[in-house]
């Protein structure tokens, strides 16, 4: 599986977190909830986070999409969001919203929160102690994590691959008719609904960047994408080649995050062909978004998308 290839014989900790972001299945967001606060709270290697603190930042989030996004999982019906809805939205009753999501929101993620594929990651960021002290004891490798180099990329790209999974959930039709088309005046990428009207989905700098986890495609140097001020959207086959009728190079599949030096720097690529080298890794980086799901998979290999991957 491209998912197992993602993790590398010599994984770094951030492969692995990006792994549970980027891979696991969804039934319902509490996933990318938990992880925003997670780094948001930022709790220190060794600490009981207790669900009673973590619940105020994990209900904020999920109570936040909710306005923009009511349908925030696969289920036809949840009492949690139920009472996100009704406490957080409808009443603000900030005290039995907590109560509710200490009783309610924690149920699963917890446990899933690690698992990728048929089995857990082999680095966890946090032990499971509800039973005993009804909380979660926090690892050394979130530590290492949120002290990293990588760690300023951490919350868009949850953020990004959570505005994503809930797109598609929200059109409500099946995966194969979703499409992820970009644009390039303010390289976000867009869909459109079932009238046809369009809708912002999320910075494609940052829907791409863990798949690249947070490097150069052509240079492998760090990123960042927090602010986009060092990173080029580059088209790996050159823009100038739809005058030859090549209706698919805005693709997603066509799309990698550049640093500014390689992509037109001095003796940067420009308009120019890539290396025929590069084709490989490009095709390494788009299984990689085939692997996941909702709805990157289905820009690079649904064929009747305006976006379809050629190759």
């Amino acid at each position: 599986m491209a998912s197992e290839g993602f993790i590398s014989r010599d994984p770094q900790i951030e492969d692995y977190w990006r792994g549970i972001i980027l891979f696991g299945r969804n039934v319902a967001s509490y996933k990318f909830s938990l992880a925003k606060s997670l780094l948001e709270l930022n709790p220190q290697s060794g600490q009981l986070l207790k669900l009673s603190e973590l619940a105020p930042v994990f209900a904020k989030h999920i109570c936040e999409h909710l306005k923009d996004s009511p349908k925030q999982a696969t289920s036809a019906s949840s009492t949690f969001l139920e009472s996100c809805r009704r406490y957080g939205i409808e009443d603000n009753d900030q005290v039995r919203l907590i109560e509710e999501t200490v009783k309610l929101g924690f149920n699963n993620v917890i446990d899933a929160f690690h698992v990728v594929g048929s089995g857990e990651v082999q680095k966890k960021f946090y032990i499971d102690e509800r039973k005993q002290n009804n909380g979660i004891r926090i690892t050394d490798e979130f530590s290492q994590l949120v002290n990293g180099v990588q760690s300023s990329n951490l919350v868009v790209e949850v953020e990004s691959r959570w505005r994503l999974v809930e797109r598609a959930w929200e059109l409500g039709v099946s995966r194969s008719l979703i499409a992820v088309e970009h644009d390039q005046s303010n390289n976000q990428l867009f869909t459109f609904d079932s009238a046809k009207r369009r809708k912002d989905v999320t910075s494609c700098r940052s829907a791409l960047n863990g798949y690249q986890k947070g490097r150069c495609f052509y240079c492998f140097t760090d990123i960042r994408v927090d602010d986009g001020s060092d990173v080029d959207v580059d088209h790996f086959f050159p823009n100038t080649l739809k005058k030859d009728d090549f209706k698919q190079i805005d693709g997603v599949w066509n799309l990698v995050l550049s640093c500014v030096n390689c992509n037109r720097g001095s003796g940067g690529k420009f308009d120019s062909m890539p290396n025929i080298n590069l084709l490989g890794r490009l095709s390494r980086r788009n299984e990689f978004l085939i692997a996941s799901h909702h709805p990157l998979r289905e820009t690079c290999v649904n064929p009747l998308s305006n976006t379809a991957c050629p190759f």
